[in-house]
């Protein structure tokens, strides 16, 4: 069977993180600027290889001075490392729910990770494009990537939460 690429619409996906704030609080932070898609040999996606990478400098956390710490070294070491990215598999498991597995990298660490993929459907948009969507989700501990920063308040609270969740709502267009 053919090989079909699809490649990530950016301006109708987006890429998120949220992690705790003292520990009473979510912070929201998202990636602005990405890049990626999608091959595969079925119809259904299954088995279909991913591959992902998203611009550190684009970090935006609607916060100037958080975003510039997190560019530091402190965290994501922007100037050395200037992309995280992500390759992996699907698997279907059931109707519209896939597994996602692969290798994230992220600060020059490479991990493997588990993610969960809920199929959005298909649709052909008003220019004729055939586009797929995607919500992904899972969850990272952000010292296994060298992301190492952390603070204690003077009453003994985290400042910053070790897991981080992931969430990407992404829509591909078929090549």
């Amino acid at each position: 069977m053919a090989t079909t690429k699809w490649v990530i619409d950016p301006t109708h996906s987006e890429i998120q993180f949220k992690v705790k704030h003292l520990v009473i609080s979510t912070v929201t932070g998202a990636f602005n600027s990405f890049e990626g898609g999608v091959e595969t040999t079925s119809e259904d996606f299954d088995g279909a290889t991913v591959h992902f990478s998203a611009d550190v400098e684009s970090i935006d956390t609607k916060q100037a001075q958080r975003d510039q710490h997190l560019k530091s070294a402190d965290f994501f070491d922007a100037e050395n490392h200037p992309k995280l990215s992500f390759t992996g598999k699907l698997a279907k498991k059931g109707d519209d729910n896939y597994n996602l597995t692969g290798s994230l990298t992220v600060k020059g660490v490479t991990k493997t990770v588990d993610f969960a993929a809920e199929f959005g459907g298909n649709m052909t948009d008003f220019y004729g494009n055939n586009k797929s969507g995607f919500e992904i989700s899972g969850k990272i501990n952000r010292k296994e990537f060298g992301l190492e920063w952390s603070a204690v308040t003077e009453a003994g609270g985290v400042v910053v939460g070790d897991e981080v969740k992931l969430i990407a709502n992404v829509q591909v267009v078929k090549q």
